[in-house]
């Protein structure tokens, strides 16, 4: 008993020493490693170049994974440039086994560890800033990590003294399998694939377990740490649910090929190591091995990053994605103005009608639905952006007077859209707030105030146009000015006669200048998508009142 607690209490030291590792470093490296992820990533070989060496430099594929995954939240990273990160931290996460095999056991840990932990603390204690602070930590750190190390080599070397222990290494199919699981359960249990490659090794080294159960239990654990990212996405965002899917597919798919081939890769990897005059330790050879493997599966996965990718994006869908997302605008037709004017117009029809479903949503004001609200603005705001990129890259040559003239026009239909749904929160604010007031005339002049603009909304999404559809938008917009100077002077008497506090009065004449705005720019886009459509319909022969 004594023994299992002191590699508990090893494993807990080791743990400790690789947290204060990685926070030490992550403040030392402070913005620069967030730039690093940012620049070096626009193709998929940078970006697993990139993720192996942050990974390497904090110890911890498991921090490098979990901010890869905010990145790609945050639109800094995309699926393509986040998957090639994760890839190349698969290959970083390699040097704790290197830094156990070649350092860990080569002298006397003790008169190397504690010194470094004296000098960290030092740092840690007597250094101002927080780089300095951040440096001791993780020379502490480092220092703790060999010293856990240590406590754990001692541990096993008695456990298998005491209980006489033969070597564990069945490396047929069911020994392979129960070795992996080993691997996949230490890493799961400890959330560290560095802790389980630290115990894996320890094990090998003092002959408790063989060279083929260590290397099938490698890749358990390597399989294992896909753990951190699964849980760090439940209930998070469809982009944070794709890259951890992502990693998933990648860990899984390199460990079933390293199961496939193990008699081969341990054999090449011997062979390997020889050419490359390493030592025989099981622990070099298993810190080769670990490394090689990870390796052979970036070269296969890194070409597949685009398809994956692609595939992914089909993955955890929500409502607001599909909004965002154009449904008419691809890269074929921007070269062929021909093709891209009509296309253009089909998406800002799309737009222009989500804007007034979304209007409508905002204006009946249930209370639960701001959250809604908020989120398809915000996706009709990145679908506008979207539209607006792709008109830019329309090519202009040889293009018509008609048609060069038709994209400015639409241009603009689209920034009157993305303000008009910028607004929608405000407006289902005023609806909010107007159910709460109490029966005054400022209450109903503001029920009012909705009722028109829902029929200001509703008239904006009919179908035909013309010049009876002018007529009767003109005088139903003439009707809402009206009601909203109205709505405006009554809630001003309610203020002044000390009906409604001052606090209140200010939000309710933001919101209803917000609907005022929103109703304007939705009849200018929707007044230029009509006159749009209805030149178009007139060159294709159609009737302008039924196009």
């Amino acid at each position: 008993m004594a023994i299992v607690l002191n590699a508990a209490g090893g494993l807990g030291i080791f743990l400790l020493a690789m947290a204060m590792m990685t926070d030490g470093l992550k403040v030392f490296g402070g913005e620069g490693l967030k730039r690093l992820l940012e620049r070096w990533t626009s193709t998929s070989i940078k970006a697993a170049l990139t993720g192996a060496m942050v990974t390497g430099i904090v110890q911890s594929s498991s921090a490098v994974t979990v901010a890869t995954i905010g990145f790609a939240n945050a639109g800094i990273l995309t699926l393509r440039q986040s998957l090639g990160v994760i890839f190349g931290a698969n290959v970083g996460t390699t040097m704790t086994g290197w830094l156990v095999s070649l350092v860990g056991f080569g002298f006397k840990i003790e008169a190397f560890a504690l010194p470094i932990i004296a000098i960290g603390m030092a740092l840690r204690v007597a250094v101002q800033g927080k780089r300095g602070r951040g440096l001791g930590e993780a020379l502490a750190g480092f220092g703790l990590f060999f010293l856990g190390l240590s406590v754990l080599k001692d541990a096993f070397s008695g456990l298998a003294t005491s209980f006489g222990m033969a070597t564990l290494n069945d490396t047929g199919a069911g020994g392979v399998v129960l070795f992996a699981l080993a691997g996949l359960v230490a890493t799961v249990l400890t959330q560290s694939s560095s802790a389980a490659i630290a115990l894996i090794l320890t094990a090998a080294s003092e002959s408790a377990i063989g060279l083929g159960a260590a290397a099938a239990a490698i890749i358990g654990a390597n399989i294992g740490t896909t753990s951190t990212a699964a849980f760090a996405v439940i209930n998070a965002t469809p982009n944070a649910r794709r890259v951890a899917t992502g990693h998933i597919v990648f860990n899984v798919a390199t460990g079933i090929i390293a199961f496939l081939i193990l008699p081969v890769l341990l054999w090449s990897v011997g062979f390997l190591g020889h050419m490359l005059g390493l030592s025989d330790h099981p622990t070099v050879i298993l810190a080769l091995f670990h490394t090689v493997f990870n390796l052979v599966g970036v070269g296969l996965m890194l070409p597949f990053v685009g398809p994956l990718a692609a595939r992914l994006e089909h993955f955890f869908t929500t409502q607001e994605e599909d909004i965002r997302r154009p449904h008419h605008l691809d890269s074929t037709v921007a070269s062929t103005p021909a093709f891209a004017v009509p296309a253009l117009q089909q998406e800002l029809m799309r737009m222009h009608d989500l804007v007034c479903t979304t209007a409508v949503i905002a204006i009946d004001s249930p209370r639960d639905s701001a959250f809604n609200v908020e989120r398809r603005a915000a996706a009709l705001f990145e679908l506008g952006k979207a539209v607006r990129s792709f008109a830019v890259t329309v090519r202009m040559e040889g293009m018509s007077r008609d048609l060069a003239e038709t994209i400015p026009r639409q241009l603009r239909i689209s920034r009157y859209l993305e303000e008009a749904a910028q607004l929608l929160s405000q407006v289902h604010a005023i609806g909010v707030e107007g159910r709460r007031l109490p029966d005054t005339a400022a209450k109903a002049d503001i029920q009012r105030l909705l009722a028109i603009a829902r029929d200001c909304v509703a008239m904006c999404g009919e179908t035909g146009s013309g010049e009876n559809w002018q007529t009767a938008m003109a005088a139903t917009s003439a009707q809402f000015e009206g009601i909203y100077q109205d709505a405006k002077a009554s809630i001003l008497r309610a203020a002044a006669t000390h009906h409604l506090p001052i606090e209140d009065v200010d939000r309710l004449l933001d919101a209803g200048s917000a609907i005022r705005r929103m109703v304007e720019q939705l009849i200018k886009a929707t007044t230029m998508l009509k006159d749009q459509t209805g030149r178009q319909g007139a060159e294709d022969g159609l009737d302008p009142e039924n196009a």
